[in-house]
């Protein structure tokens, strides 16, 4: 598929997602965009699109949050935490990983989740460049496969393979990463981060870890690699929680700390709204916005 219909048909899906959630979307002074840019996979670069969503009326370079999906694809997740961050002069930008490869349903996904870390990386040079962004002010957030997106990105490794010394995301909140993986599953190593905070939060009743996973995950870092974590587990909480879509049950090999087997995936409104809300939080914290908390 080529450049335009990529953006083409990531355009159709936000335009049908929109419609169908507009009740629930509240529509943020934003200015729009569908854009493309290079993945940074030095042995396939893709076209890649994503939805670029600017603050209007702030006469600075603002911060950027990078919003990444989880295997299902490109839903209602990313336009609400979009708008909130919108609302809170933080410019979005969600981007399609699956339809840059011709992905269909979750079942196609990629291998491993550092296949998908050069969309992310690509992502961050297109607003690094853009003339409103500020590029020292630059997160990255996502949910399940986007999650561990989310987390990888915090690794030095990966990002001055991709990235080269200097630059770096500035934030990272991933919701529900599977934390089980971390340092146990190579590619996924968590020892030798960047310095960037990360806001890790994650469901009690998950089906891929256990309701202490991601506390034993942190007890096992370095210590000055755990005092970069911020840890919330919602104890009412399955994965997916802050979907808007019908609860839904789907097997997958990762879960169960890797024996694999049927996943819960359930809205929680009441915990969507409070995770909605420490994301913004976070980033306006850690992007400048705000002084943050003692």
């Amino acid at each position: 598929m080529n450049r335009l219909g990529l953006i083409l048909t990531l355009a159709l899906s936000m335009a049908v997602s929109a419609c169908a959630h507009q009740a629930a979307v509240r529509v943020s002074r934003v200015q729009t965009s569908y854009v493309s840019f290079q993945t940074l996979d030095e042995a396939q670069p893709r076209a890649e699109a994503g939805v670029l969503r600017l603050p209007i009326g702030i006469d600075h370079r603002v911060p950027a949050v990078v919003i990444v999906h989880g295997s299902a694809g490109v839903d209602s997740r990313g336009s609400m935490y979009a708008a909130d961050l919108n609302d809170a002069g933080i410019a979005t930008l969600e981007i399609d990983m699956w339809t840059a490869r011709g992905i269909r349903s979750a079942e196609g996904r990629p291998k491993g989740v550092p296949e998908t870390l050069p969309d992310a990386y690509g992502a961050f040079k297109l607003l690094a460049a853009h003339p409103a962004i500020d590029p020292d002010r630059i997160g990255i957030m996502g949910f399940s496969w986007g999650g561990v997106v989310s987390m990888l990105t915090a690794s030095r490794i990966y990002t001055e393979r991709y990235l080269g010394k200097g630059a770096r995301f500035a934030a990272h909140a991933p919701n529900y990463p599977v934390c089980w993986v971390y340092d146990r599953v190579p590619g996924y190593e968590m020892k030798e981060l960047t310095g960037a905070p990360i806001l890790l939060q994650t469901g009690a009743l998950d089906d891929y870890d256990q309701p202490d996973t991601c506390a034993k995950l942190l007890q096992a870092l370095p210590s000055d690699v755990a005092r970069l974590v911020s840890l919330t587990v919602y104890p009412d909480a399955a994965h997916g929680w802050d979907r808007l879509e019908p609860a839904i049950m789907v097997n997958d090999p990762y879960s169960h700390l890797g024996k694999g087997g049927e996943v819960r995936i359930a809205p929680n409104e009441a915990v969507a709204a409070v995770s909605r809300a420490a994301t913004v939080s976070f980033f306006r914290c850690k992007l400048g916005l705000t002084r943050c908390a003692p």
